[in-house]
């Protein structure tokens, strides 16, 4: 009895990796990847079984939005039983956005699911894409004693392989693309594949679990020397809104007039949940270290730790559309429930 192939499903969404010039016209196009094989016959060398799914219309990750998550998240679902792993091609704009929003989507996540994508788009000859599409699919297919390898959502970007909710798109003219400020690499690839296990999620052998009730009425501020009253007011007093990120200084510091502290004080009081986030690529918030974050403290803004914007974003939308009382929220804020980042 022959033993079944290891099998990857390849999701394309769209974004720089999947374009191609066309023969005739030489404008770049969306890649055919019906015609997959021909274009690229080294796949054949892969002892894999690999299938394709292109979303009907394709989007560049510019025009992102979260409806977008969820057609990920339930075609990752639909196909969960039938593949042991997962590559999503996609663009690199938001991609740290919609890896940090599909990490909490898939609950109980077992198989991989590895985004990746590309500066250069595989029609053109120096393009990066082609080793980062490679190296993805071997990445989803990596077994050891029949268990996935690397079984969470990660970001596979110019030989590093980064846990997808702890990254952050911080070049867009280089081939590595990505930072992991706060937490190491879950791979270094070179001649070999090089699996930093101790980093990587364990599986818990539990049924996937996919969240699709999202609620969108997150925003952000950040924070920048002389921003006015009429700015923090207008923006605390969206309609709707129910969480605001402030991205502050340094370990989550911010300016201490009596009127900004004022207004995020009777925003709290009215329900409004506050997330302090640094905007800095490492480093973690840390709420009373400095004093000009003590009124924060005092006020009751919810400190983020080394959390990144882009997770932090998602995590409240996720954590809002699940509907959990305010102070399961606060609480499920403070601590990591899919990596997404480090308490000390």
């Amino acid at each position: 009895m022959t033993e079944e192939k290891t099998s990857v499903l390849v999701i394309y969404t769209g974004g720089t990796i999947g374009m191609t010039k066309d023969s005739l016209t030489g404008a770049l196009v969306p890649f055919d990847f019906s015609n997959i094989y021909e274009q690229m016959p080294v796949l054949k060398n892969f002892d894999y079984k690999i299938d394709f799914h292109s979303f009907e219309t394709l989007i560049d990750s510019s025009n992102m939005k979260p409806s977008f998550w969820i057609r990920l998240a339930e075609i990752i679902e639909d196909n969960y039983e039938h593949y042991d792993g997962f590559v999503v091609l996609h663009g690199s704009d938001t991609m740290a956005y919609t890896a940090s929003a599909l990490s909490f989507m898939l609950e109980n996540l077992n198989k991989p699911v590895i985004f990746t994508g590309s500066q250069l788009p595989m029609g053109v000859i120096r393009t990066d894409g082609r080793e980062n599409f490679l190296t993805s699919i071997e990445i989803a297919a990596a077994k050891e004693e029949s268990m996935a390898i690397v079984p969470e959502v990660a970001i596979y970007f110019e030989n590093q392989l980064m846990r997808g909710n702890r990254t952050t798109k911080f070049n867009a003219e280089r081939f590595n693309a990505f930072v992991s400020g706060n937490y190491p690499l879950l791979a270094d690839v070179g001649v070999h594949i090089r699996f930093n296990k101790s980093n990587i999620l364990k599986p818990n052998f539990k049924k996937l679990k996919v969240h699709t009730r999202l609620d969108f009425n997150v925003t952000i501020l950040k924070l920048f020397p002389g921003i006015s009253e009429n700015i923090v007011k207008n923006t605390l007093a969206i309609p709707g809104l129910k969480a605001l990120i402030l991205e502050t200084f340094g370990s989550g510091n911010a300016p201490t007039d009596e009127w900004f502290i004022g207004c995020l004080e009777e925003a709290i009081k009215g329900g409004l949940i506050i997330y302090n986030v640094t905007q800095c690529k490492s480093g973690s918030v840390e709420l009373g270290k400095y004093a000009t974050s003590l009124g924060l403290e005092r006020i009751g803004v919810i400190g983020g730790f080394d959390i990144t914007t882009e997770s932090a974003l998602s995590k409240l939308m996720y954590l809002i559309g699940e509907g959990y009382p305010k102070d399961r929220m606060i609480e499920l804020l403070q601590i990591p429930i899919r990596g997404e980042m480090t308490v000390e």
